[in-house]
């Protein structure tokens, strides 16, 4: 008999919650071998476990279609999911070379190893001082008051409101994200608003309840975004969608 899936989710304080969007951790996965990645709009680093005690991390890029779970045996990973501004303010590069792919790191980034992997909330403690340590002293307040309204709407905004209100230009805006994330913004906005999706398909809301065109629109993007229709997703067979499990709650 296998032990089930094993999930939890920790949000970070205040301080940190524009940089953290949260902690994660998934136990006994290692039979989960047809787990299905969806986008999450969030830059992800992973540390693993895999089955044969080995330990590997990983900072992976901004995800824009579905696929299917590494094959490496993971046992167990915790994870951190950052929000965009992390990347100019805590790990000071840009991912843009690693759309839809992602780099191993050295096994002692940031002083971590196998051990933190026996507690969850004691890595999110760690965690939490690390990024703490490392976030810089000036944030841009543009671009604080900018993802504070791409997030706000679930990127239901349109580039010219946010030009106007932010004060930077609509070329300024989209040089940024393709900078520091290899995407446009409203390729980064698509994929706010399937997220923000996957919770009403999750309570059997097969209809669009956001801005998409119609319901042919609605069914197009879901699919481009999980590789199934919102039907299929909704049913996540075998718990496929980990996602869908993991980021349910806003």
């Amino acid at each position: 008999m296998t032990n089930p899936l094993q999930y939890n989710i920790n949000k970070p304080e205040k301080p940190l919650s524009d940089f953290v969007y949260c902690y994660s951790s998934l136990q006994n996965i290692s039979n989960f071998t047809e787990g299905v990645i969806v986008p999450n709009g969030k830059i992800d680093l992973l540390f693993c476990k895999t089955t044969d005690n080995r330990f590997q991390i990983m900072l992976m890029g901004l995800e824009t279609k579905p696929k299917p779970m590494p094959k490496l045996k993971v046992e167990t990973f915790f994870a951190i999911s950052f929000n965009p501004l992390a990347l100019e303010y805590v790990f000071h590069e840009s991912i843009a070379e690693f759309v839809d792919s992602g780099k191993e790191l050295p096994n002692d980034f940031w002083d971590f190893s196998i051990n933190d992997l026996d507690d969850f909330d004691a890595f999110c403690k760690k965690a939490s001082q690390k990024i703490q340590s490392l976030l810089s002293s000036k944030i841009d307040s543009k671009k604080l008051q900018l993802f504070e309204l791409i997030f706000a709407t679930d990127g239901e905004v349109n580039i010219k409101d946010l030009s106007e209100k932010v004060s930077w230009s609509e070329r300024q805006i989209n040089r940024y994200f393709n900078q520091q994330l290899g995407i446009s913004l409203k390729t980064y906005c698509s994929i706010l608003r399937f997220q923000a999706s996957l919770h009403h398909i999750k309570d059997g809301k097969l209809s669009p309840q956001l801005n998409f065109t119609d319901q042919s629109h609605f069914i197009k993007e879901i699919k481009k975004l999980s590789g199934v229709s919102p039907k299929e997703l909704f049913k996540n067979q075998n718990d496929r969608f980990l996602q869908f499990l993991v980021y349910h709650a806003k």
